[in-house]
């Protein structure tokens, strides 16, 4: 009896359409390691670069040669470079970033408590820059012709010349020290145990920071809106009988996200990398104070430390954004899937 002839194996579309958005998933991971790899290597090679020897932070005043070669073989500085490179490379892919040469502390607990500041103060003024960046931009394209939409574009356009300290300074000056509404600084010895009294400490930190980062996204929102109104496929949408406000909500606004999307990625990223102003202003124990006060002390772990998760925070939030575009986008997918085939 003859067997019958063998199908080949065909994936469905959809299933291949899943295997092809999965391998550039993978593609993408595979240059977010080789970028945190690249910066590992930037950062060991500019803090070797620095004047003196790390251990001498570990020495006092007077300190004899015996002292000075026991600090060096603590610290590793007596090793060739290649072989503090690969322990210091080693030590990242365990994510032990060593030990505070000031407090003695584990890097990583020291960064974990700075960042329960930073993070909260970045994503609460990353949050109302949206919500008053987001209707006003809107409002500024929509109503270009009318005296509140140029208003509107002329007060973003100084807000972005205003420097952010000077903001944050401004508001302690009308709420704190005038009005005495909210603190002018500090922060809760018992953090997040009392939500409230956080939340009361960073009111003027946020608003500071949403107000500068407002005044830049709407003009990005503005000019996107823009390009969203003279599109072809709006006007179409509005021969077919949609309203304005129908055309825009269900076709302009999907469209006019993408480019908006990779900004607010910026934004963020450029947040948590500028909060160091802010904290400075408030005196808040955040990650960019950390930084400062780690280089004042010559900390190189703290420093080494905190400048790898900055960057590794900054990788993972482009590293979203783009995902978020091509979510958003089906021809951004497509044009993944046909990269990855």
């Amino acid at each position: 009896m003859q067997k019958p002839a063998l199908r080949p194996w065909v994936l469905h579309p959809s299933d291949e359409r899943k295997l092809t958005i999965f391998a550039y998933v993978l593609r993408r991971l595979a240059i977010l390691i080789l970028s945190l790899l690249i910066a590992a290597v930037v950062l060991f090679v500019l803090l070797r670069l620095l004047p003196g020897d790390p251990a001498n932070a570990l020495l006092s005043v007077g300190a004899d040669q015996q002292q000075i070669e026991a600090a060096r073989e603590q610290v590793g500085s007596n090793l060739p470079l290649w072989e503090q490179f690969l322990r210091f490379v080693g030590s990242l892919a365990r994510f032990d970033l060593g030990t505070s040469f000031v407090s003695g502390k584990p890097v990583v607990e020291e960064i974990a408590a700075r960042l329960t500041v930073t993070v909260p103060l970045a994503l609460l003024g990353f949050g109302l820059a949206v919500m008053i960046a987001v209707p006003l931009g809107i409002v500024s394209a929509v109503k270009a012709n009318r005296w509140y939409g140029a208003a509107i574009s002329t007060v973003s356009q100084l807000g972005i010349a205003i420097p952010v300290f000077w903001v944050g300074i401004l508001l302690v000056t009308v709420f704190a020290v005038n009005l005495r509404i909210f603190p002018s600084g500090g922060y809760p010895r018992r953090g997040w145990q009392n939500e409230g009294q956080v939340l009361y400490a960073l009111a003027l930190p946020v608003l500071t920071i949403g107000l500068v980062m407002a005044a830049s996204l709407i003009r990005y929102i503005r000019s996107a809106t823009q390009d969203v109104l003279g599109s072809d496929y709006l006007r179409t949408a509005r021969a077919l009988g949609a309203s304005f406000s129908q055309a825009l909500i269900r076709h302009g606004i999907r469209n006019g996200a993408v480019p908006i999307v990779s900004i607010l990625g910026i934004e963020l990223a450029t947040t948590l990398l500028g909060a160091v102003v802010v904290e400075r202003v408030f005196a808040l124990p955040g990650l960019g104070s950390m930084l400062l006060l780690a280089i004042e002390q010559r900390d190189y772990p703290n420093v080494q430390g905190v400048l790898f998760i900055s960057t590794l925070l900054v990788l993972l939030i482009g590293f979203a954004a783009d995902l978020l575009q091509r979510m958003i986008d089906p021809r951004l997918r497509e044009r993944a899937t046909g990269a990855a085939t």
